[in-house]
């Protein structure tokens, strides 16, 4: 009799077999070296340090300069791969709803001149509010996240940001197709929950709410703890004269007086963070202004109400001292179940950190030198190709386990475990990528003969705002460094 285990090991290799196919066919120039190049990403032993390296390992089957021609002159159907990726399996909340967490991630080029697209990257530094803008070519990715406490994404979508191209603007698109696609992929259908997106405070939440609302989507963000927002239009009274207004009262996250009392509130014990309790406002908006992203909108803006969350937690796994978490919620009218769901939801998206660090410091994502941005994107989609199949293995795979390791079921293994044992499930699925042919290398350019055809520099784009003071007046300095925001 077939355990359970043994189904789903089964149906893991199934689906990891039926991705290599998709994936091999979207290859459309150097194929079979792109493939064989994705398998030594997951076969190679410990992380990827440099990209010549994997020539080394065995289920690369070609050299050096196969890797490199590969990247330089590969070609992907990357629509395709994408409607791919949304018909896999893909993770789903306790409720039975999608999370797509949404962030941008860099990879830093700074010395490379000959690069062109660069853009300043913002970096932490080591100390409080040490930024540090670095060049390099971000790129806002989108994943499905899962439920309870997990290292595991789901990669769907990863664009570059171009010079001049707005965050908000980007992540909508993609949110954009990437409910097209699972809507024609059956993975949300009439009568589902809202597809709910997650954010942190660097997106404008109100705005990516605005560009997604013709769409069964939910946006949940993060917002600085120095906004000001309105409450709804008050109601008009009897015989009043004059022009209506369209704003309330003002709601200011740094002064307590102006909150009044929340329209949900909720008192939860974690094993985490201890006691956390949770307020929520109904119907709250900013108030907009045509400047930045609103400024070539219409005469009359819109008014975008949402739900703030106030997030509490008696302490912090680290031990230092926790501070308040204020959330925006697209949705209305909040229960206490909708508030719990919520931030619990919230602190989930930090798993896409996880999927960064894996990228980075494991599978190598940004290690090698590469100068053009189309070679970069060929390589992150690689990069999210191979993490795909990861994920698709996973309850296939066998805890190849150091000594110092506590033993974990298959379902709880860390994308890292599974990646030690992917080389065995490999030699059990297919492999469509052909063996390489004999070939001689060429004979490149003749000794002495010097180089008369350099390669072009090109600078960091910088974004320049022109700002201009009337005339007879002085600039002044607050003394507030962060003063408050009214948009």
């Amino acid at each position: 009799m077939t355990s359970v285990h043994d189904r789903a090991a089964a149906d893991a290799v199934g689906d990891l077999d039926r991705f290599r196919r998709e994936f091999y066919d979207c290859l459309t120039a150097r194929a079979d070296a792109l493939f064989d190049l994705a398998d030594a990403v997951l076969c190679a032993d410990g992380p990827v340090r440099s990209l010549v390296r994997l020539s080394l390992v065995g289920e690369h089957r070609r050299g050096f300069g196969a890797l490199y021609d590969a990247l330089a002159c590969g070609r992907l159907d990357i629509d395709r791969l994408r409607t791919a990726l949304a018909g896999v399996p893909l993770p789903r909340a306790a409720d039975g709803r999608l999370v797509l967490a949404v962030d941008i991630t860099c990879w830093l080029r700074p010395d490379a001149h000959t690069s062109p697209q660069r853009i300043l990257c913002h970096t932490y530094g080591r100390g409080k509010d040490q930024t540090i803008m670095v060049p390099g070519w971000p790129y806002s990715m989108v994943v499905a996240l899962e439920a309870g406490r997990s290292s595991w994404t789901a990669p769907l979508d990863a664009v570059r940001l171009t010079p001049g191209a707005d965050a908000a603007t980007v992540t909508a698109g993609q949110v954009r197709d990437i409910v097209g696609r699972l809507v024609a992929a059956g993975q949300w259908q009439a009568g589902d929950p809202d597809v709910l997106v997650v954010a942190d405070a660097g997106y404008d939440a109100p705005r990516l709410a605005f560009l997604l609302a013709d769409l069964p989507v939910q946006v949940l963000a993060r917002m600085r703890s120095d906004r000001v927002l309105r409450r709804a239009e008050p109601p008009r009274l009897p015989g009043t004269n004059g022009r209506p207004p369209r704003h309330g009262g003002e709601f200011v996250f740094g002064d307590p007086a102006t909150w009044g009392e929340p329209d949900a509130a909720t008192v939860t014990d974690t094993r985490l963070y201890g006691t956390a309790w949770a307020r929520a406002w109904n119907r709250l908006h900013p108030r907009l202004t045509h400047r930045n992203a609103w400024t070539n909108s219409a005469k009359v803006l819109p008014v975008i109400e949402g739900t703030v969350i106030r997030l509490e937690v008696a302490h912090l796994p680290s031990g230092a001292t926790p501070k308040p978490v204020w959330l925006w919620w697209s949705g209305v009218d909040p229960t206490t179940a909708d508030v719990d769901r919520l931030w619990q939801t919230f602190l989930r998206r930090f798993d896409i950190e996880h999927t960064f660090r894996l990228f980075k410091q494991t599978l190598g994502w940004t290690c090698p030198k590469i100068r053009t941005p189309q070679a970069a994107d060929l390589w992150t989609w690689l990069i999210l190709a191979a993490h795909t199949q990861l994920r698709l293995a996973r309850a296939a795979a066998v805890d190849l386990r150091r000594p110092w390791e506590k033993p974990a079921p298959p379902q709880r293994l860390s994308p890292a475990r599974v990646r030690r044992g992917f080389r065995h499930l490999r030699a059990k699925s297919t492999c469509p990528a052909g063996a390489p042919k004999p070939s001689r290398p060429g004979p490149g350019r003749p000794p002495g003969r010097r180089n008369t055809r350099p390669t072009p520099r090109h600078d960091v784009h910088i974004a320049t705002t022109k700002k201009t003071n009337k005339p007879g007046t002085k600039k002044t300095k607050t003394a507030n460094p962060r003063p408050r925001r009214t948009g």
